[in-house]
Protein backbone atom coordinates (compact mmCIF):
# COMPACT_ATOMS: atom_id res chain seq x y z
CA UNK A 1 0.00 0.00 0.00
CA UNK A 2 1.44 3.31 -0.62
CA UNK A 3 2.03 5.85 1.96
CA UNK A 4 0.04 8.47 2.45
CA UNK A 5 1.21 11.73 1.63
CA UNK A 6 0.67 14.48 4.98
CA UNK A 7 -1.85 17.08 4.39
CA UNK A 8 0.01 20.66 3.76
CA UNK A 9 0.40 22.62 6.27
CA UNK A 10 -2.53 25.15 6.73
CA UNK A 11 -2.18 28.89 5.71
CA UNK A 12 -1.28 30.99 8.47
CA UNK A 13 -4.34 32.99 9.22
CA UNK A 14 -5.04 36.24 8.38
CA UNK A 15 -5.01 37.99 11.77
CA UNK A 16 -2.04 36.26 12.41
CA UNK A 17 0.32 37.11 9.50
CA UNK A 18 -1.33 41.13 9.71
CA UNK A 19 -0.27 40.97 13.41
CA UNK A 20 3.37 39.33 12.46
CA UNK A 21 3.51 42.39 9.67
CA UNK A 22 2.57 44.60 12.35
CA UNK A 23 4.93 43.80 15.07
CA UNK A 24 8.19 43.63 12.15
CA UNK A 25 6.72 47.26 11.06
CA UNK A 26 6.62 48.80 14.74
CA UNK A 27 9.93 47.30 15.35
CA UNK A 28 11.43 48.64 12.32
CA UNK A 29 10.23 52.36 13.78
CA UNK A 30 11.06 52.05 17.03
CA UNK A 31 14.71 50.84 15.92
CA UNK A 32 15.23 53.39 13.45
CA UNK A 33 14.10 56.25 16.37
CA UNK A 34 16.38 54.89 18.69
CA UNK A 35 19.20 54.90 16.00
CA UNK A 36 18.09 58.42 14.97
CA UNK A 37 17.95 60.01 18.29
CA UNK A 38 21.93 58.03 19.54
CA UNK A 39 23.10 59.06 16.27
CA UNK A 40 21.36 61.56 14.39
CA UNK A 41 19.21 61.28 11.35
CA UNK A 42 22.22 61.77 8.69
CA UNK A 43 24.62 59.17 10.13
CA UNK A 44 21.97 56.46 10.26
CA UNK A 45 21.76 54.26 7.24
CA UNK A 46 18.80 51.84 6.07
CA UNK A 47 21.36 48.69 6.47
CA UNK A 48 21.73 49.82 10.37
CA UNK A 49 18.25 49.82 10.83
CA UNK A 50 17.36 46.53 9.13
CA UNK A 51 20.63 44.65 10.84
CA UNK A 52 19.27 46.01 14.26
CA UNK A 53 15.74 43.94 13.74
CA UNK A 54 17.47 41.45 11.47
CA UNK A 55 15.95 41.78 8.67
CA UNK A 56 17.03 42.26 5.16
CA UNK A 57 16.92 45.66 3.09
CA UNK A 58 14.58 44.43 1.23
CA UNK A 59 12.44 43.79 4.02
CA UNK A 60 12.78 46.96 5.01
CA UNK A 61 11.62 48.88 1.89
CA UNK A 62 8.41 46.45 1.98
CA UNK A 63 7.61 48.49 4.85
CA UNK A 64 8.85 51.81 3.79
CA UNK A 65 10.35 53.93 0.92
CA UNK A 66 13.11 55.56 2.42
CA UNK A 67 14.58 56.78 6.09
CA UNK A 68 12.26 59.91 5.46
CA UNK A 69 9.12 57.84 5.48
CA UNK A 70 10.42 55.71 9.10
CA UNK A 71 11.31 58.85 10.78
CA UNK A 72 7.76 60.22 10.19
CA UNK A 73 5.88 57.14 10.59
CA UNK A 74 4.66 57.83 14.34
CA UNK A 75 4.02 60.99 14.23
CA UNK A 76 1.91 60.53 11.35
CA UNK A 77 0.08 57.56 13.26
CA UNK A 78 -0.24 60.09 15.59
CA UNK A 79 -1.94 62.36 13.44
CA UNK A 80 -4.44 60.01 12.31
CA UNK A 81 -5.35 58.97 15.65
CA UNK A 82 -6.13 62.34 16.94
CA UNK A 83 -8.52 62.49 13.74
CA UNK A 84 -10.04 59.33 15.14
CA UNK A 85 -10.89 60.92 17.99
CA UNK A 86 -11.89 64.37 16.68
CA UNK A 87 -14.70 62.62 15.33
CA UNK A 88 -15.45 60.51 18.19
CA UNK A 89 -15.79 63.78 20.46
CA UNK A 90 -19.41 64.47 21.42
CA UNK A 91 -21.69 66.58 18.94
CA UNK A 92 -22.65 68.96 21.85
CA UNK A 93 -19.08 70.61 22.58
CA UNK A 94 -17.64 73.54 20.60
CA UNK A 95 -15.36 73.35 17.70
CA UNK A 96 -12.41 74.51 20.01
CA UNK A 97 -13.08 72.35 23.33
CA UNK A 98 -13.83 69.09 20.80
CA UNK A 99 -9.74 69.81 19.30
CA UNK A 100 -8.44 70.05 22.32
CA UNK A 101 -9.82 66.90 23.87
CA UNK A 102 -8.90 65.24 21.21
CA UNK A 103 -5.00 66.31 21.44
CA UNK A 104 -4.95 65.77 25.43
CA UNK A 105 -6.65 62.34 24.83
CA UNK A 106 -4.09 61.97 22.17
CA UNK A 107 -0.81 62.21 24.32
CA UNK A 108 -2.59 60.83 27.31
CA UNK A 109 -2.86 57.73 24.70
CA UNK A 110 0.54 57.99 23.53
CA UNK A 111 1.98 58.48 27.28
CA UNK A 112 0.25 55.65 28.41
CA UNK A 113 0.85 52.82 25.54
CA UNK A 114 5.06 53.90 25.40
CA UNK A 115 5.91 55.69 29.02
CA UNK A 116 9.73 54.82 28.15
CA UNK A 117 11.76 54.14 25.36
CA UNK A 118 11.83 55.43 21.05
CA UNK A 119 7.90 56.12 21.06
CA UNK A 120 7.57 57.74 24.40
CA UNK A 121 6.61 61.42 24.98
CA UNK A 122 10.44 62.51 25.54
CA UNK A 123 11.32 61.26 22.23
CA UNK A 124 8.55 62.01 20.30
CA UNK A 125 9.27 65.70 21.12
CA UNK A 126 13.13 64.73 20.43
CA UNK A 127 12.27 63.45 17.17
CA UNK A 128 10.15 66.67 16.24
CA UNK A 129 13.33 69.01 16.86
CA UNK A 130 15.29 66.46 14.59
CA UNK A 131 12.34 66.76 12.18
CA UNK A 132 12.50 70.92 12.33
CA UNK A 133 16.49 70.89 11.75
CA UNK A 134 16.26 68.18 8.68
CA UNK A 135 15.15 70.19 6.04
CA UNK A 136 14.17 67.32 3.94
CA UNK A 137 11.94 65.51 6.71
CA UNK A 138 10.95 69.30 7.10
CA UNK A 139 9.56 69.53 3.75
CA UNK A 140 7.71 65.97 4.13
CA UNK A 141 6.00 66.67 7.46
CA UNK A 142 4.57 70.03 6.64
CA UNK A 143 3.19 68.23 3.52
CA UNK A 144 1.81 66.23 5.95
CA UNK A 145 0.61 68.92 7.99
CA UNK A 146 -1.40 70.65 5.00
CA UNK A 147 -3.21 67.25 4.54
CA UNK A 148 -4.09 66.79 7.79
CA UNK A 149 -5.00 70.80 7.84
CA UNK A 150 -7.76 69.88 4.88
CA UNK A 151 -9.14 67.08 7.08
CA UNK A 152 -9.43 68.48 10.38
CA UNK A 153 -11.50 71.59 8.48
CA UNK A 154 -13.99 68.50 6.68
CA UNK A 155 -14.06 67.02 10.23
CA UNK A 156 -15.23 70.71 11.81
CA UNK A 157 -17.15 71.85 8.86
CA UNK A 158 -19.30 68.45 9.46
CA UNK A 159 -19.67 68.64 12.62
CA UNK A 160 -20.66 72.01 12.46
CA UNK A 161 -23.30 71.55 9.82
CA UNK A 162 -21.10 74.58 7.40
CA UNK A 163 -20.04 74.60 3.69
CA UNK A 164 -15.98 75.74 4.44
CA UNK A 165 -15.82 77.12 1.07
CA UNK A 166 -18.46 79.32 2.39
CA UNK A 167 -17.45 79.61 6.16
CA UNK A 168 -13.96 80.32 6.97
CA UNK A 169 -14.26 79.81 10.04
CA UNK A 170 -13.08 75.79 10.15
CA UNK A 171 -10.32 76.75 7.86
CA UNK A 172 -9.48 79.66 10.26
CA UNK A 173 -9.62 77.48 13.68
CA UNK A 174 -7.67 74.64 11.88
CA UNK A 175 -4.72 76.81 11.13
CA UNK A 176 -4.62 78.45 14.28
CA UNK A 177 -4.92 75.29 16.49
CA UNK A 178 -2.16 73.78 14.15
CA UNK A 179 0.11 76.75 14.43
CA UNK A 180 -0.34 76.47 18.38
CA UNK A 181 0.11 73.03 18.72
CA UNK A 182 3.72 73.24 16.55
CA UNK A 183 4.52 76.62 19.03
CA UNK A 184 3.62 74.31 22.07
CA UNK A 185 6.04 71.44 20.77
CA UNK A 186 9.00 73.88 19.94
CA UNK A 187 8.90 75.22 23.23
CA UNK A 188 10.30 71.98 25.02
CA UNK A 189 14.01 71.79 24.69
CA UNK A 190 15.79 68.52 25.19
CA UNK A 191 17.50 69.32 28.64
CA UNK A 192 14.27 69.65 30.15
CA UNK A 193 13.68 66.52 32.57
CA UNK A 194 11.31 63.68 31.31
CA UNK A 195 7.91 65.86 30.44
CA UNK A 196 5.24 62.96 30.64
CA UNK A 197 2.21 62.97 28.55
CA UNK A 198 0.60 65.34 31.60
CA UNK A 199 3.68 67.79 31.37
CA UNK A 200 3.15 67.90 27.94
CA UNK A 201 -0.35 68.34 28.01
CA UNK A 202 -0.15 71.22 30.47
CA UNK A 203 2.83 72.71 27.88
CA UNK A 204 -0.05 72.68 25.40
CA UNK A 205 -3.19 73.72 27.32
CA UNK A 206 -0.57 76.90 28.63
CA UNK A 207 -0.21 78.08 24.86
CA UNK A 208 -4.15 76.98 23.94
CA UNK A 209 -4.76 79.35 26.82
CA UNK A 210 -3.20 82.64 25.40
CA UNK A 211 -5.12 81.74 21.71
CA UNK A 212 -7.68 84.24 22.66
CA UNK A 213 -5.67 86.97 24.31
CA UNK A 214 -3.15 87.14 21.24
CA UNK A 215 -6.36 87.48 19.05
CA UNK A 216 -8.28 90.02 20.62
CA UNK A 217 -5.95 91.01 23.75
CA UNK A 218 -4.32 94.64 24.91
CA UNK A 219 -0.56 93.51 24.16
CA UNK A 220 0.23 96.27 26.27
CA UNK A 221 -1.63 95.48 29.62
CA UNK A 222 -0.71 92.81 32.12
CA UNK A 223 -1.11 89.37 31.06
Amino acid sequence: MAAQSAPPAAAPEPGLRARKKQRTRDALIEAAHRLFLGQGFASTTVDEIASAVDVSQRTFFRYFANKDEVALAVLAEAEDHFIELLRARPAEEGPLRALRAAIVGSWRERGSAHPTGPCSVNAALELIRIIEDTPTLLAAHLRRVAEQERVVIRVLAEREGLDPAEDLRPAVLAAAFGAVLRAAHLSWTSDQEDIGPEGMIALIDRHLDQLGPALVGDWRSTP
